[in-house]
């Protein structure tokens, strides 16, 4: 913690020397109560910039802070923007998401972010007056149940895409449809096990994108999870399939009912084209 808190105050000195940088925030878990930073954290940190396309272009800037192993760009994980990850000799790795400075108001708005917030934020430098606009630390809420929409969407997409990877394992893109069954179809599946946990116990919190799982999913699914991932072999990756269709419209007619929300795919008939294609 000590050589955390001399590179917080290192990226605090620098930020407020530098006229083009308007803010910085420490968010994740070394600035929340509930699950905090342990030896596996990395650091999430908030820079309101100018331009943050410079800062994600030119990497020099990083070295202010220590030396960096490696270093790249993504997109974050809400909102749409771009951060700079690094990973310092020491070992620690720090995500920098690069906001522009008029994003002030966006952020406040925006509800993954201000969830994200709610979690609890620390402020390094703030010559913004962000005090004024963001939600305040630890006033985070459960997302919203979804609507008929909402869940109809998210339902259709899963059947869909379950029947999509079929083909893809029929014709033998075994790698294809091994990355779809564990990764797009289980995204789905995570998303719906929010809603159907929440459906039944509104103030368990379920974070977002299957984070902490094994604190708030029931021990029926986290004992079923088990049977939904494949390995790289055709006939694996079938059964994966079908274990995971099994669990997802199960936990699909559970939390319908439980929210009183109208099933509106054909399950037999999907079934029926899922069992031509993996005869």
């Amino acid at each position: 913690m000590e050589n955390i808190e001399r590179l917080l105050a290192a990226v605090a000195a620098w930020a407020r020397q530098r006229p083009d940088i308007h803010a910085a925030l420490v968010v994740g878990s070394h600035a929340r109560v509930e699950v905090p930073a342990d030896q596996w954290s990395d650091i999430d940190i908030v820079l309101m910039v100018d331009n943050p396309m410079a800062y994600a272009a030119d990497a020099s800037w990083v070295a202010a802070f220590g030396r960096p192993l490696l270093t790249f760009t993504e997109p974050t994980a809400i909102g749409g923007f771009v951060e700079r990850r690094v990973l310092f000799d020491t070992g620690q790795d720090v995500d920098f998401a690069l906001l522009p400075a008029g994003a002030a108001q966006q952020i406040a708005t925006h509800p993954e972010i201000a969830q994200a917030l709610g979690r609890g934020f620390r402020v390094l430098v703030d010559k913004l007056n962000l005090g004024e606009t963001l939600p305040p630390s630890g006033a985070s809420m459960p997302p919203a149940q979804p609507d008929a929409a909402a869940f109809g969407h998210l339902t259709h997409d899963f059947w869909y895409h379950a029947l999509w990877t079929a083909k893809k394992l029929r014709r033998g893109e075994v790698w294809v449809a091994k990355q779809s069954c564990d990764c797009y179809l289980k995204a789905l599946l995570v998303r719906l096990l929010a809603w159907h946990t929440q459906a039944s116990h509104p103030l368990v919190d379920t974070w977002h994108e299957g984070r902490f799982l094994e604190r708030w999913a029931d021990k029926r699914t986290l004992l079923d999870l088990r049977s939904t991932f494949a390995s790289y072999d055709p006939i694996d990756v079938a059964r994966a399939l079908w274990a995971t269709a099994d669990m997802f419209e199960r936990l699909e007619r559970e939390c319908a009912e439980r929210l009183g929300l109208e099933l509106t795919v054909a399950h037999d008939e999907i079934r029926e084209h899922l069992r031509a294609v993996l005869a």
